[in-house]
């Protein structure tokens, strides 16, 4: 009886002193095709955030790239211009969506050209919830929209 009730105590006080991970699901994960010779690509998704506390993706990486890049369009003087950023904030119970023309992930030095209909692994990398891995469905290289078979992560 005292075995039992040692066992159930320990596993009471592993599992309180456990933290919290936050849960976040990837959605519509996508990058345009590139034409052949570019160096850079552009990727986004949807994050939604079904935990009660904030998270904020802070990095990115793939084996398709040297590094991935967290960017934003920002509107300097009536000129359109792309900036790295630290982080997204995505809202507890709440979503941040890439897309084009606003926040997206920015491939840098591709190892190869992105063609449309394959498939890139990508990590992305969160403060709470760590690291998700997603899988980007490549759509057309003028695609404003994520193709139409995308997945959930």
């Amino acid at each position: 009886m005292k075995s039992t009730f040692s066992v159930l105590l320990f596993s009471l006080l592993c599992f309180f002193s456990l933290p919290l991970s936050a849960q976040v699901a990837i959605e519509k994960p996508w990058a345009r095709a590139t034409a052949p010779g570019a160096s850079v690509a552009g990727g986004y998704l949807v994050i939604r955030n079904q935990d009660l506390a904030a998270d904020r993706l802070v990095g990115a990486s793939s084996p398709a790239s040297a590094k991935v890049e967290l960017h934003v369009h920002i509107n300097d003087n009536g000129v359109m211009k792309m900036r790295e950023v630290r982080g997204y904030d995505v809202p507890a119970k709440g979503t941040f969506e890439l897309k084009p023309g606003g926040a997206h992930l920015m491939f840098m030095d591709i190892k190869r050209p992105f063609k449309e209909g394959e498939k890139l692994p990508v990590k992305l990398k969160f403060e709470k919830a760590g690291d998700v891995n997603a899988e980007f469905l490549v759509g057309g290289m003028g695609g404003a929209s994520a193709p139409t078979m995308h997945q959930k992560h």
